[in-house]
């Protein structure tokens, strides 16, 4: 019986990006398989970890990995409890993509290479027919399965005339653009906002690095402009090093804390001269230096161009069944990777989001074809 159905159910994935091929490797010995993208496939993948490829993060409890997601949180927690982060190691080894996890929990090929990451994926597609063409409808004549994987900035319209709700796509995972200038190139590490605690890089535009891309995550969906409190040196007897120090300028001393530019940042910022000695620090100069280290306001009024990695919003999850990735709305067809409203923060979650949803889809329609 799954010999005969084989021989005539045919599936089309539309997006050859990281969800889209790794589906399509899972159908392939199941039924007639066509993927379909306007560009060249797997192209997402390059620029991802770097250049190395971030293909996944060292967390193995399907619950606390799920918790790296701002959007799509409990829905995937049915879904990387099928298929998880060893499930993903597992596979690329399986590839000849051997991997590794840095002290931060990041998991990278040992080639550190996306190149080669790429170049194993596709080989691994061998009976997948590869189609440069862009699809702008849902064609359920030619197709008996038909899979969306277009990423996080395409094919919503034509599921807009399917019938599906899209949340509207904001950018996640960028850099933000302030209404306050900094010295740009400076870095701050451990510095501490809205939970987390991460390192900060001022720009021309206004602030970025690792700690402003979780927030720009956690706010995808708020309106500018908004304001955040950064910390960067958390609590410390300044007074008591003010003391030790008397003949001292104040820039100085705070440079022992945060980088020597920021700390004559600071210096200006609270209204004192940029060359003043720390014994002529009254009590209210000391305050607002403190105030600026530990609760510095920064007014956010839009996001940094170009910076964008993944973007919050896609297929409303509400009419997608996350045991099966497919529609509620339209039968026989499905999503994975980022064109549903699920992003996560930096560290191999999106791909590991691609893979997982990947392989729910895969499997589903496998279940189908073998019955």
């Amino acid at each position: 019986m799954v010999q005969e159905l084989n021989s005539i159910s045919k599936t089309a994935i539309i997006g050859a990006g990281p969800a889209g091929c790794f589906c399509a490797y899972f159908l392939q010995d199941f039924c007639d398989v066509t993927l379909f993208d306007y560009a060249s496939p797997l192209r997402t993948l390059l620029p991802t970890g770097g250049g190395r490829c971030n293909i996944s993060f060292a967390e193995y409890d399907f619950r606390e990995l799920a918790g790296n997601y701002p959007r799509g949180e409990k829905f995937l927690y049915s879904v990387f409890s099928r298929f998880g982060v060893a499930d993903t190691i597992e596979y690329f080894e399986k590839i000849g993509v051997k991997t590794y996890v840095q002290d931060d929990l990041r998991i990278f090929p040992v080639s550190n290479s996306s190149k080669d990451v790429r170049e194993k994926l596709l080989g691994a597609l061998k009976k997948v027919k590869l189609k440069k063409e862009m699809i702008s409808e849902l064609d359920f004549n030619k197709y008996d399965y038909i899979i969306v994987a277009t990423g996080g900035h395409s094919s919503y319209a034509m599921l807009k005339n399917a019938g599906h709700n899209i949340i509207s796509p904001k950018p996640a995972l960028v850099g933000l653009k302030t209404e306050e200038k900094f010295p740009p190139g400076v870095v701050i590490k451990h510095v501490k906002s809205c939970g987390f605690e991460d390192d900060l890089l001022f720009t021309h535009e206004g602030i970025s690095g690792p700690l402003i891309y979780k927030i720009s995550s956690i706010y995808a969906r708020r309106e500018f402009p908004y304001t955040i409190n950064l910390d960067f040196t958390g609590e410390f007897d300044l007074q008591d090093y003010l003391n030790k120090n008397p003949h001292k300028i104040l820039k100085n001393l705070l440079a022992d804390f945060v980088p020597k530019s920021f700390a004559e940042y600071i210096t200006v910022k609270a209204g004192i001269d940029k060359d003043e000695k720390c014994h002529n620090i009254n009590a209210k100069m000391r305050d607002r230096v403190l105030q600026l280290l530990n609760s510095f306001e920064v007014e956010v009024t839009g996001t940094a161009k170009g910076g964008e990695v993944v973007t919050s919003g896609g297929v409303d999850l509400k009419e997608v069944d996350s045991k099966t990735m497919q529609s509620k709305i339209v039968p026989n067809l499905y999503f994975c990777g980022e064109v549903l409203d699920i992003d996560g923060f930096c560290g191999g979650f999106n791909l590991q989001n691609c893979w997982a949803t990947a392989y729910v889809a895969a499997q589903s329609i496998i279940e189908k074809l073998s019955v």
